[in-house]
């Protein structure tokens, strides 16, 4: 995918499904879009990944912190 950033990547894949789910493709169109949604998918997710990697290398590198995994339910505890 050479120099595509991870923003890129994303609002991208974002136009393909829009222009998927309006179902006014033609079905080689279609397929075309799904091939590059797939590929701009796996971009994007390994990008998190390494992301994801990094930050915990950060945290274990300042002992005091503690790594918890994300659950989106942390905002609703008080």
């Amino acid at each position: 995918m050479g120099e595509v950033k991870f923003e890129e990547a994303l609002e991208r894949l974002e136009s393909i499904v829009k222009k998927m789910e309006q179902g006014e493709m033609t079905l080689e169109e279609s397929l075309d879009a799904f091939e590059e949604g797939i590929k701009l998918s796996r971009f994007c997710s390994k990008k998190l990944d390494d992301i994801e990697r990094r930050v915990e290398v950060l945290l274990k590198e300042n002992s005091a912190v503690t790594i918890k995994q994300f659950t989106g339910d942390d905002e609703n505890e008080s």
